[in-house]
């Protein structure tokens, strides 16, 4: 019998495209959504990655995935809530429109995905089954720039709470809140310097850290209603 695949929402750059890959590399079937049509993706695909285009940015849209991915597979082993909008606040007339968005993608979209997409879990024939939402580490202290996006990925930290006591012991739900991991093309020394002074481990670790840490919640039966923070001590500072 083939494995149940592992989705991945927003998989297609940087920390979700790193982590499928490894995923698939380690021989697990990797189902990624993608918002636009980019380079990486052929490559993924080449490597076997299924890849569905999504619009998370509506109720419409997500539930229109949702169709779309029980047409690719009757089954799933996990979800992987990677899917995210760096949106700064808006200071205009878009600004509920902004927020609103931010909602969509970081919090209406886990949601649905969870409820709709639990039978594809529940379908998965291997003892364990998970859930796992990327928050982030801006969740303890908010922040000035960014206060829709740092509301918003709370929320996703809080639901975290409500499906792990709603689908124990069945599926593990869980969350990793991630600092920065890693930096853009365009960053230079200046700011990678005072990105690794954030930190108590004095580092930009890059992506394989979460990796790490998505095995870890993938592989570990017990754990459940937890968020890991991957910080390198950042809350200390």
């Amino acid at each position: 019998m083939s494995a149940s695949p592992i989705l991945i929402t927003g998989g297609a750059q940087r920390l979700g495209r790193h982590c499928a890959e490894r995923l698939v590399q380690d021989g697990h079937p990797v189902i990624v959504s993608y918002r636009r049509e980019r380079a990486e993706l052929d490559s993924m695909r080449q490597r076997g990655i299924v890849t569905l285009q999504a619009d998370f940015s509506s109720e419409a849209g997500i539930l229109d995935f949702i169709e779309r991915l029980k047409g690719q597979t009757n089954a799933l082993r996990a979800i992987v809530h990677n899917a995210s909008d760096w949106a700064p606040d808006s200071l205009d007339s878009d600004a509920g429109a902004n927020f609103e968005r931010l909602f969509r993608v970081h919090m209406l979209a886990p949601y649905l995905i969870n409820l709709h997409a639990k039978s594809l879990l529940d379908a998965c024939s291997e003892p364990q089954r998970d859930i796992i939402h990327m928050t982030d580490y801006v969740v303890q202290k908010g922040s000035k720039k960014h206060a829709a996006y740092a509301a918003t990925k709370a929320g996703l930290d809080n639901l975290t709470l409500s499906f792990a006591a709603q689908y124990a012991p069945g599926i593990q739900v869980n969350a990793i809140a991630p600092a920065l991991i890693m930096l853009n093309e365009q960053d230079d020394e200046a700011y990678a310097a005072k990105a690794r002074a954030k930190s108590l481990m004095d580092m930009v670790p890059g992506p394989g850290v979460i990796y790490q840490s998505l095995r870890y919640l993938l592989d570990n039966r017990y754990v459940t209603g937890t968020v890991m923070a991957v910080d390198g001590g950042r809350h200390l500072r």
